[in-house]
Formats: C-alpha cells, sequence, structure tokens
C-alpha cells in the first residue's frame, strides 16, 4: 500500500469510504462510525461515495459503473486506499483490487486492524491474532494464484504439497496452538468465577456499544486508572476489580470490549472466555451514550451480541450515561412494580454515581435475597418443600 506524507514528512494513509444503501435506517449514521473506524486504524477520510442498490454485485458488490466513478476519485484525490462499509466476499475483494489498482479493505478487516493495534495484554493479543487467522483462511487465494501449480524439477520439488496448501497447513497448525492456550485461560476464568461464587460475591460486568463511556464509568466507581480515550475499542482487555459499596459488602466489577454494530463473527468467537464474564455476571450494567442519535440502534447491537454469546437471560440495568452533553438530570427511574430500570449519570463529572451505587447495591441484596431462599429450598426435605 503506497502513503501520502503529509507537510510535515509523516505519511498518512489517505482513504475513501464506500458504502451501499441497501435501505437500512441507520445508513448514514454506519457511515459516520465507518468513519470513525479508519480514524481509530490510523487512516485519514478524504471523502466518502456512496450509492443506492438492491442487492451486491456478485463480482464487485458495486457494479462495474461506480467502480469506474471511483476509479477517478482515487487519481483526483490520490487515495491510497479504499475502505467499504460492508463484508466483502475473497472475490469481490480481488476483483476490487484488480480494478481500483489500491487496496481495498471491507469493514470486517478495519475491525480486525483496529483490535490487533490496541490488544495489550497477553490474552487480548491471542484473542486476536485468532480471529485474524480464521478471516485469513477464508482469503488464502489471494495472491496466490501463481503458485497453485505443483513446483516441479530438480532442486525444485516441493514436499507433495502446493504454495497453498503449506499455508492453509500452518494457518491450521497456529490456530489450534492459539485455541489451546485460549482454553487454557478459559479454564483459569473457571477457576476465579468458581471461588467468587464460593464467597457469595456479586459480580457485575460493564456493556455497552463502544466509546459509550465504559472504561469512564469503571474508572470512577474503582479508581481503577485504567486507559480511557474518545475513540472507538479503546478497551480491550478485561479488567476487574473488588469494590466495597456500603450495605452490599464487596462486588467485583468487570470492564470489558465494546461491542459495535457487524462485530466480525470471528471476534466473538475468538472473544468469547473474555465476553463469557458478563455470561456469569449477576447483573450487566448497560452503558448507554444519552448523547448518541442513534442509541436505540447501538442498545438493540448490543443485545444480539449478548444473545450471541448467551448472556441475553443476564439481568441488565440501563445506565444513561453523558447526561451533561444534553443537559439532562441524574435519577433514578422505575417500572410500575417499583424495580429499577435506567439509573441517568455522567461518568465524566461523577453526577450520578452515588444513585448508581445505590441501584448496584439494591441489586446485589435482592440477589442474595433469593440465593438465600434457593438455598434453604435446597436444605428442606421433598414433603417440606412442598408444605412451602
Amino acid at each position: 500500500m503506497r502513503k501520502t506524507p503529509d507537510p510535515a514528512g509523516k505519511e498518512v494513509v489517505r482513504a475513501l469510504l464506500v458504502g451501499v444503501d441497501f435501505g437500512k435506517s441507520d445508513f448514514v449514521s454506519s457511515m459516520g462510525e465507518l468513519a470513525l473506524l479508519a480514524e481509530s486504524a490510523g487512516a485519514e477520510p478524504v471523502d466518502i461515495i456512496t450509492m443506492k442498490r438492491e442487492s451486491p454485485d456478485a463480482a464487485l458488490f458495486i457494479g462495474s459503473g461506480k467502480a469506474d466513478e471511483i476509479m477517478l476519485v482515487i487519481a483526483q484525490l490520490r487515495c491510497d486506499i479504499v475502505i467499504f462499509n460492508h463484508a466483502l466476499s475473497p472475490a469481490q475483494q480481488r476483483n476490487l483490487e484488480r480494478r481500483l489498482e489500491v487496496g481495498v479493505v471491507d469493514r470486517t478487516s478495519l475491525i480486525l486492524d483496529i483490535f490487533a493495534q490496541r490488544a495489550k495484554s497477553h490474552e487480548g493479543k491471542v484473542q486476536v491474532e485468532l480471529a485474524q487467522l480464521q478471516h485469513l483462511a477464508t482469503r488464502l487465494v489471494r495472491g496466490w494464484t501463481h503458485l497453485e501449480r505443483q513446483k516441479g524439477g530438480i532442486g525444485l520439488r516441493g514436499p507433495g504439497e502446493t504454495q497453498l496448501e503449506t499455508d492453509r497447513r500452518l494457518i491450521g497448525e497456529r490456530v489450534r496452538v492459539l485455541r489451546a492456550r485460549l482454553e487454557k485461560l478459559q479454564r483459569q476464568r473457571e477457576t476465579q468465577r468458581r471461588s467468587r461464587k464460593r464467597n457469595q460475591t456479586f459480580s457485575l460486568s460493564l456493556v455497552g456499544y463502544t466509546n459509550a463511556g465504559k472504561s469512564t464509568l469503571f474508572n470512577a466507581m474503582t479508581k481503577a486508572g485504567t486507559y480511557v480515550a474518545d475513540q472507538l475499542f479503546a478497551t480491550l482487555d478485561t479488567t476487574s476489580r473488588r469494590v466495597y459499596l456500603e450495605g452490599a459488602g464487596n462486588v467485583v466489577i468487570s470492564d470489558t470490549v465494546g461491542f459495535v454494530r457487524e462485530l466480525p463473527h470471528q471476534l466473538v468467537a475468538a472473544f468469547r472466555a473474555t465476553l463469557e464474564e458478563t455470561v456469569y455476571a449477576d447483573l450487566l450494567l448497560h452503558v448507554v451514550d444519552a448523547a448518541s442519535p442513534v442509541r436505540r440502534e447501538q442498545t438493540e447491537q448490543v443485545n444480539m451480541v449478548l444473545k450471541e454469546i448467551g448472556a441475553d437471560s443476564v439481568p441488565q440495568l440501563i445506565v444513561l450515561n453523558k447526561i451533561d452533553l444534553v443537559g439532562l438530570n441524574p435519577g433514578i427511574e422505575r417500572d410500575e412494580y417499583g424495580k429499577i430500570q435506567r439509573v441517568l449519570v455522567s461518568a465524566r463529572t461523577g453526577a450520578g454515581m452515588d444513585l448508581l451505587r445505590l441501584a448496584i447495591t439494591e441489586y446485589a441484596l435482592q440477589a442474595g435475597s433469593t440465593q438465600r431462599q434457593e438455598g434453604a429450598a435446597g436444605d428442606k426435605t421433598p414433603s417440606e418443600a412442598r408444605m412451602h
């Protein structure tokens, strides 16, 4: 990929963003998010091209005419790369690169690249590498067509397999190694969770759309000093802290990776060990950006991922964050049965944090009461249980 130097001499990747409107209601916000993803990956979006289609073109995704239009824009703006707001098939990506004569990246590859840049812990790096290899395995045909033939001749004969087969075998072996490491890390997490359960420690996980303010909220509650930035996927590594709450005792709070629309399945699978902190939590704090105009759609996207990993049955408390940006007052909202539904806070200013602690305490006490009742029922004989 060629890179264009800026006036200071620093190389900048000039990106042309492409999106196809298939009639979805969140298309505009999705394109805005693509620009943020591109910037998070280190690219500079120089233009956006959008179009409407009923369905993708089988060969180029966008059709031949639009491809010619994009070629002209690439030449005029000296673009280094084209980023599509969609998942492209290996054939579509290969055909586009041949036609446009620049690198083509789809949304899945872009998110994987950001994750690769941000992973800090050993577990995070293993998870990202596994996701990248699983994605790469479907695209190995790219660039290897000239090596599909068996090597031949004296001194040139291969080990009985083509270059493509060799690559697939090496990737397969590496994937097995990484999966074994993740399974070991998963067993360690399960041991920690069993220890918490034995101690009857109430556990909660922060979930939410990327950049909703989870890490800021986590720091405000735990004084942990977790890395915070106004960018997508600032947090990849799950961090857990023990916090004492008046009336509830010790609780364990975990900060998790943010979700995003069309989160690649490879990432969800690779990060399953990390995301399982949410499955085994007693309560999910679903952090929602009050200032986002598409917060309803973002909430739905988070719930879709939670369902995919089996955490949709865990009780949720909606935390409407960043209320200082929209002029809302801190508060607790309850349903008609008196159960807490939402807490309005600003993690940045601290407004409403005392109310959030009260809400968590209320949930923890209810959970503790339920556990005691279940334990008491388990101690009774079947006839005693029927009498009650």
